[in-house]
């Protein structure tokens, strides 16, 4: 216990009850011990020391907790110096439980506790003394503060905060392998005597665990337990205190432990011969049986891998795991026969496949068995003698001609009959028959190769003794090509004549076409109908390789006069016997540009330039109508308008058409053909036959001399056309109701200076070469045109 004692300004003395005893015997008897205040000298004799009275002697209160009694509970007393013992001072106390839990007596001072107390609720109390004037109320001491503690006993039972608790240890461990740690608490004061020292004992699990008394570990105490023989243990724990000691409180808890599975066990199988019935029809790459190893460990530890150890049934079947439930699945690796192989020896192995090395001295982890397979004997299908037939036969043959043969016979060892059909639902037996005893597959009408040049048919084929079983087997007929077909040219597209080719050029090159096959390649031969007469504008020529060349015999071609020519040419073939075949080409006549570069007609040409398509021409001429749609209608609207009639004279209003078309030049050939003019007999033939193609005229005998136009057309009565056109005009009821004027001009003829042009003047060839002009562009081609036939006429 500890004492705080204060300076004289403190009036108050407090002490526990045996102090005050002490205090009192002190007054009551001497003693011979000195006391603190006095010094025992040499002699004897003591001296005494004086020192300030104390106004308080201070000290710590202490209470028992948990007190049971009948009467209150002693706490101590307070006391001031104030106090003569005649009851005039009056002591207060305030605080914590002041009035409820602890009471004072006013006159003497004394403290009771009027209620039991917990430790563990509230481990001290503080409060507050004074001490007054029973008669004037006023303190005679300043208000003092003591502590009162609540001093602990062994009420509280050690307890574990959680559980029941779980562990899990490995199988076959060491001795001292740590489980688990439990831990237990006690709400006692750990700083007073032993209520909460703690001691941790086993109640139940020996000799299998162990604790450590003072950090509660719980460990393995037996050597190689297995879980195969025993996996859960129960194991009970008290933690104790008062260290253990007799009267001390305790409390429990349970542990379930589990052992762990390692693989300390290798696969087993139940037995070790096994046998097994498979049918030969059994399906290859099917399961076909199981088997079996046991293992007593879980999980991985238990993972089994199974193989066939010999070649005999490795070559047949194969196995594998399946890993729900860890049995060997036996597969058909190859067809079975019953005929060729009754029996099959298995040898088959099962292995672990997580194996622990620790416990490599138990010895391998793997176990073997032996299968014995029985192959049951099956009604068969038949079996053709090979996978796919192929045959062939040349077309054009009679119907019943023989393509060739399929055979199949029973596997079983009856050997019973087949009889051969094809399949109706496929397209071949329209073309094709099969002998039902003897497999012969024959045609049923005339094939052609070009039409179709393979026909696939499928044979099936069925026992006598059991129809129910089919087998069948694809057949490819191949249609070998006879020389049937002659030879053609395409004529699709028009072969286009430049109207400036000269005699000996190449117009184009044509190839043929044959539907037949020639194994070393197609060979044709060209020529023009030998009973036709001879073409003045055209010649064939063959080029001795497939092809053949169309040349121009004459020069100087007009698609105004003639635009299509057609030639036919007669086309020989290669084969055997050798086939041949006329074609007509249509040739078109068409300007092109110098040496034919350009093989393309105007028209054409117009719509190929332009790069427009059919939908943008549409649209063009709907534009087109509109807008002529809308001119006529504003013409309308205007001549609808009435106009004012002309009342002054001077009003005068005349309509001027002016005319300002000017000639193409040389290059307008088309504008007006003079020779109409000047000869009215020739214009009139035309007129009248214009639905007759021109004819080529052959000249026969010696060339002529070639006359000027100027001269030919001397012999012609202009004067006498002109006069009469002139008449026609006057009586035309057709013509505008506004004068017209129309003006025949006609310079004469036979001028005594002769004409000044080159092209009509006989002279010798010109030593001057014109071949640059071909060089000058569009607007001279006309011109070097000119000057090319004019060669070519002296050359001739």
């Amino acid at each position: 216990m500890r004492i705080y004692t204060t300076s004289c300004l403190c009036p108050f003395l407090v002490c526990l009850c045996f102090i005050q005893k002490c205090y009192g015997a002190s007054h009551h008897g001497p003693s011979n011990v000195p006391s603190k205040n006095q010094t025992k000298l040499a002699n004897g004799e003591t001296e005494v020391h004086h020192r300030p009275k104390r106004g308080w002697i201070w000290n710590q209160f202490f209470v028992l907790e948990e007190h049971m009694g009948p009467d209150a509970q002693y706490v101590g007393k307070l006391h001031s110096n104030s106090d003569k013992g005649d009851g005039s001072v009056r002591y207060i106390l305030s605080g914590e439980g002041a009035g409820t839990i602890f009471i004072i007596d006013e006159v003497t001072g004394d403290i009771h506790a009027t209620k039991s107390l917990d430790r563990e609720r509230k481990t001290h109390y503080v409060l507050h003394a004074q001490a007054l004037d029973r008669n004037t109320e006023e303190a005679l001491e300043p208000k003092s503060e003591f502590i009162i503690k609540v001093q602990d006993i062994n009420d509280n039972a050690p307890k574990f905060t959680d559980g029941p608790f779980v562990a899990t240890v490995p199988e076959m461990s060491e001795v001292g392998v740590s489980v688990l740690q439990v831990t237990a608490t006690d709400a006692d004061d750990p700083t007073y005597g032993n209520s909460a020292r703690i001691v941790y004992s086993i109640l139940q699990g020996q000799p299998y665990f162990s604790v450590d008394p003072k950090t509660g570990i719980i460990r393995t105490a037996l050597a190689n337990m297995d879980r195969e023989a025993r996996e859960h243990y129960t194991v009970v724990i008290q933690a104790k205190d008062m260290a253990g000691q007799v009267g001390g409180l305790s409390g429990s808890t349970t542990i379930n432990i589990t052992l762990t599975d390692i693989n300390d066990n290798p696969p087993k199988f139940p037995q070790k011969n096994y046998q097994l019935y498979v049918p030969e029809s059994a399906q290859v790459g099917k399961p076909v049986g199981k088997i079996k190893a046991n293992d007593e460990d879980l999980g991985i530890n238990a993972d089994i891998k199974y193989s066939i150890i010999n070649s005999e049934g490795a070559n047949m079947f194969s196995i594998s795991t399946d890993r729900d439930t860890r049995e060997g699945i036996i597969s058909l690796r190859k067809p079975l026969n019953y005929e060729r192989k009754k029996t099959y020896t298995l040898h088959i192995e099962g292995v672990n496949t997580h194996v622990d090395p620790r416990f490599s001295y138990l010895g391998s982890f793997k176990d073997t068995a032996t299968l014995k397979i029985t192959v049951g004997d099956v009604d068969e299908a038949p079996v053709f003698s090979i996978d796919h037939y192929i045959m062939d036969v040349y077309e054009n043959t009679p119907s019943g001609t023989e393509v060739g043969t399929v055979t199949a016979r029973d596997p079983d060892s009856r050997n019973s009959p087949v009889r051969y059909f094809l399949d109706s639902k496929e397209e071949g037996v329209r073309y094709f028959r099969i002998d039902e005893n003897s497999g012969v597959v024959r045609t049923t009408q005339p094939l052609d190769r070009e039409d179709m040049p393979w026909h696939n048919i499928t044979v099936m084929a069925s026992e006598v003794d059991n129809p129910s079983l089919l087998s069948h087997v694809h057949v490819t007929v191949q249609v070998l090509d006879v020389n049937d077909n002659a030879p053609e040219i395409a004529t699709d597209e028009e072969v286009i004549v430049c109207e400036s080719s000269r005699p000996g050029q190449v117009i184009q090159t044509v190839t043929a076409m044959d539907k037949d096959d020639f194994a070393n390649g197609q060979r044709f031969s060209f020529a023009l109908p030998s009973q036709l007469p001879v073409n003045p504008n055209f010649t064939l020529k063959d080029n001795e390789d497939s092809t053949a060349s169309i040349i121009a015999r004459r020069r100087r071609f007009n698609h105004l006069t003639q635009e299509l020519y057609e030639l036919p040419i007669v086309v020989w073939d290669g084969g055997e016997p050798s086939l041949s075949g006329t074609s007509t080409l249509t040739l078109r006549v068409c300007p092109c540009q110098r040496h034919g570069r350009i093989r393309m007609c105007q028209g054409e040409a117009f719509l190929s330039s332009a790069g427009l398509s059919t939908g943008a021409l549409i649209a063009i001429l709907l534009c087109i109508v509109i807008l002529l749609a809308i001119v006529v209608l504003f013409i309308t609207l205007r001549r609808s308008k009435k106009e004012p009639l002309i009342i002054s004279e001077e009003d005068i209003r005349e309509n001027v058409v002016t005319y300002d078309d000017e000639g193409g030049g040389e290059e307008d050939t088309e504008a007006f053909d003079i020779i109409a003019l000047r000869n009215p007999a020739a214009a009139e033939e035309l007129k009248f036959r214009r639905d007759v193609r021109p004819e080529a005229r052959q000249h026969c005998g010696p060339p002529r001399s070639r006359r000027s136009p100027s001269v030919e057309l001397d012999e012609v009565d202009v004067h006498e056309f002109i006069k009469q056109k002139l008449v026609e005009a006057d009586m035309d009821t057709s013509v505008p109701p506004y004068d017209s004027l129309q003006t025949y001009a006609y310079e004469g003829q036979g001028s005594p200076t002769g004409s000044i042009s080159p092209l009509d003047s006989p002279g010798t060839q010109s030593e001057q070469e014109y071949n640059y002009l071909d060089n000058w562009g569009p607007e001279f081609q006309k011109l070097a045109e000119l000057y090319g036939e004019a060669d070519s006429d002296v050359t001739t």
